[in-house]
Parts: C-alpha cells; structure tokens; sequence
C-alpha cells in the first residue's frame, strides 16, 4: 500500500498581495505613484535610446550621401524628409539664399548663418534633453515616495499591534516586513531611471557632438564654400555649389 503525501500550498501573508488588501488609501496610493514613475521612466528610457539611434543613424547617412554630393541643395534631397540633419541643412542654405545685402553692415553673413544653424541644433537638442528631466526626479524622490510607504506601514503596524497587546516576534516582523516592501520598490523604482539617466547623457554627447561636426562643416561650407574637415586635395568644391 503506498502513501501519498498531499503537498499543501501555503500562501504568503505577508507579500506584496497581503500589502495591497490589508493597506489603507495612503499605502495604495503611495504603491500607484510608484507604479506610474516606474512605467513613465521606462518609456521615457526606450524613446530616449530610440531618438538617440535615430540621430545616429542620420549621422551615417549624411555623411555617406550628403557630403558626396555635387551641391548642398543635392545633398538635401539625397536625405529623407523630416531626418534632423536634413532639417539643419535646409535652415543653413535658407539663411544664406536669404541675407540681404542692406544687413551686411548689422549682421554679417557669418554671423546670420551661425545665428540659423544654432536654432536648429537647438531643437534637435530638445528632443535629445526631453524626459531626461523625469528620470532625474524619479531618481531622486522614488527611495523617499517608499520611506515614506514605509514609515506609514510601520506606524500602522505598530498601532494594531499596541491595541491587540501582542508583540512577539510573529506579531511584529509580518508588518513591519510587509511596510519595509515599499522601501525596496522604491529603490527598484529609483535605480533604473538613476541609471538611464547617465547612460542617456553619456550617448547624448556623442550624438551632440556628430551634429556639432556636421554643424560646423555645413557652416564653413555654406561661407566659404569648402569643409573643414576633409583634405584639402578634396574640399576643392566651387563656392557657388553652396548657392545651388
């Protein structure tokens, strides 16, 4: 005769589920906020690094199709519609077509192309910056959204336990256990905006500086009809291809 042993599924009281049923509005809700800065910091993350290998992407592009082209209006069309690089472009030949010659003695043509390139840099900048601002805030105030879950929980914890008159050891480690829960989901709220943050910054200087040397090449080509940062033997292109 054989026996069977019936395993007994034993559920865990004090959980993350024990926390949600048994905590008030205040615990709920300090739970929710964490729920929404943990989410909105991981869409701000995924279309951050999707921009970022955008702009990248245009790097290569530009490089690979603008700068071989025979005029800077060539060059333009050659990149698709609405790429940032395009866009930087358009602005730089459109300030140069347009300085009139009554400005010359206000503003030089230098200065006027320098002026349009640098409101374009500063858009593409703005996309590039945008959320990273969230992240920094989830960062810093996430640990403290779940102290503050924590100390709520404790203080309850300690009240039901002082009008009930038990403190042994089982009475008082299931609720202040489940109270120090919202200290840890605030740290995994905290640490992965932390860390995209700084990964974020890191490879938005890279792609700053591509369109920094893009900037500047367009700039010298625009004035003085050749790019800087190719030989001379092939910067040789005529100064009337940046009017084309």
């Amino acid at each position: 005769m054989e026996n069977t042993e019936a395993t007994a599924v034993v559920e865990n009281p004090y959980g993350l589920g024990a926390l949600w049923e048994q905590g008030d509005f205040v615990a709920k809700g300090t739970l929710i906020i964490m729920l929404i800065m943990s989410l909105t910091s991981w869409y701000v993350i995924i279309m951050k690094l999707i921009d970022q290998r955008k702009l990248m992407a245009s790097a290569k592009l530009a490089e690979q199709k603008f700068w071989t082209a025979g005029s800077i209006r060539e060059g333009i069309d050659r990149l698709p519609k609405g790429d940032a690089f395009r866009v930087i472009a358009e602005d730089g030949l459109r300030a140069s077509q347009h300085h009139e010659g009554r400005l010359n003695e206000r503003i030089a043509l230098h200065d006027w192309v320098t002026m349009s390139l640098q409101r374009s840099v500063e858009g593409v900048t703005h996309v590039l910056t945008g959320g990273l601002p969230w992240l920094a805030t989830v960062g810093s105030t996430a640990p403290f959204v779940g102290l503050f879950g924590t100390v709520w929980g404790i203080y309850h914890a300690l009240v039901a336990i002082g009008v009930s008159g038990q403190a042994s050891i089982d009475k008082v480690a299931g609720p202040v256990g489940e109270a120090l829960i919202m200290t840890a989901i605030g740290l995994a709220v905290a640490v992965p905006a932390v860390m995209g943050y700084n990964w974020l910054i890191r490879r938005n200087k890279d792609v700053q500086e591509q369109i920094g040397g893009f900037t500047s090449d367009l700039h010298a080509f625009l004035v003085s009809g050749s790019r800087v940062a190719v030989p001379a033997a092939s910067a040789a292109a005529p100064a009337a291809a940046a009017k084309k």
